[in-house]
């Protein structure tokens, strides 16, 4: 499998949605598509569309999911691999992921409607997150 991202005879560049894929960014190429033609991938700072080609240095911005993901192409492949092969084909730069705040008390579903201590304790719990 390694051999297929250091074959000499390799091609120097790649398409954008092909190279997404194949370094396991998005899941599937269709995907990586619809994401290039809803302008959610930048490359360069410019935005591409699916037949983009990358180079070694070029810097790729996308929205996957609910994050950006910056990153910055060091192997143009083509073919996916696996998830270690893939990490060694591009440096990230993204910004850390953020945990959304954790709420002090959650409804466990099934239980039914809270008991009068149970609405005083969110109530509580309430006010003093607005504060």
């Amino acid at each position: 499998m390694l051999g297929r991202v250091t074959d000499p005879r390799a091609s120097d560049e790649t398409r954008i949605d092909r190279w997404l894929c194949a370094v396991r960014l998005v899941k599937t190429r269709p995907l990586a598509t619809r994401s290039c033609e809803g302008g959610h991938v930048l490359v360069n700072g410019m935005p591409a569309k699916p037949s983009t080609k990358v180079r070694a240095g070029d810097r790729v911005e996308a929205v996957i999911g609910d994050r950006t993901r910056i990153v910055e192409v060091v192997r143009p492949i083509e073919s996916r691999v696996g998830a270690p092969v893939a990490a060694t084909c591009y440096v990230d730069h993204s910004p850390p992921v953020v945990p959304d705040a954790d709420p002090g008390i959650m409804r466990i579903r099934g239980e039914g409607r809270p008991s009068k201590r149970g609405r005083r304790e969110l109530e509580r719990l309430r006010r003093t997150a607005d504060s």
